[in-house]
């Protein structure tokens, strides 16, 4: 039998896995779950840094890059695009990118953030190594690191913006947490996976959600701050760091941009 690569968008972890058995656990009875075969892992690489409705659905104005308008919500699932993310530079005081990378996955984890202050790169971070751990992890404590220092600029007066381009860790602090936390934390059909680090963000989330925006972005598509974020997610793997640590200047961001990608 031919080998196959299972790409999952939406799932318990997201990803591209080999087991048919990992993906069904993944998106088995999970709420609007989307995943893929695909023949070759470059194949399944490619639709996998697009949006899911690029290979299992016709793409929406969202997922095609069209400039769409911007909702009420602080928590955003609109994608935004490198020509909306310019204006978003230059709405907000601070503006945090983050991203999780994890080889293979599960596997070696780590997380990385890229801040902006006034539209000029400030500060990159990068650490939370785990020799076990996963994607959707990586991208939770990313997130996680990012809401502390949201609430520190917010505190200071400053407007915030947070930028993630997970749309799982995005739900899980901004919407579906709040459904588990009313049935004690639990979910229908099955524990809820990455459950102590929902909790934790999930909290601070609420805390600020009314001063806050979070809008996930599209990745791997040359945005600066995503890709930032992602080669100190590749880095804190590479140095095994298991701290989250703030990356020594001088911020040179042709040669940061030289580092591995995830």
């Amino acid at each position: 039998m031919a080998k196959k690569y299972y790409v999952v968008w939406a799932g318990r972890e997201t990803g591209i896995f080999t087991s048919w058995d990992v993906t069904k656990r993944s998106v088995d009875k999970f709420p609007q779950a989307k995943y893929k075969s695909f023949a070759t892992e470059a194949e399944a690489k490619a639709a996998f840094a697009k949006s899911p409705h690029s290979s299992i659905g016709k793409a929406s104005a969202k997922a095609s890059g069209t400039k769409t308008t911007s909702t009420k919500t602080k928590a955003s699932s609109s994608t935004a695009t490198e020509a909306s993310n310019n204006a978003v530079l230059s709405q907000f005081d601070v503006v945090i990118y983050t991203d999780g990378g994890c080889e293979p996955n599960p596997g070696k984890a780590g997380s990385g953030i890229a801040v902006y202050r006034q539209a000029q790169l400030a500060e990159l971070w990068y650490g939370l190594f785990n020799p076990n751990g996963t994607n959707n992890t990586a991208e939770l404590n990313a997130l996680h690191q990012a809401l502390l220092m949201a609430k520190t600029a917010l505190d200071a007066g400053h407007s915030v913006q947070i930028m993630s381009d997970s749309q799982y860790s995005i739900k899980c602090i901004s919407e579906w947490a709040y459904g588990w936390k009313s049935k004690g934390w639990t979910r229908k059909g099955g524990e809820i996976a990455n459950l102590d680090i929902i909790k934790q963000a999930h909290e601070l989330y609420d805390a600020i959600k009314d001063k806050l925006t979070i809008q996930h972005v599209a990745a791997h598509i040359g945005i600066e701050g995503n890709e930032l974020a992602d080669r100190m997610s590749i880095y804190a793997i590479d140095q095994q760091h298991s701290a989250f640590s703030q990356f020594k200047p001088p911020l040179d961001i042709g040669k940061i941009l030289a580092l591995r990608t995830g």
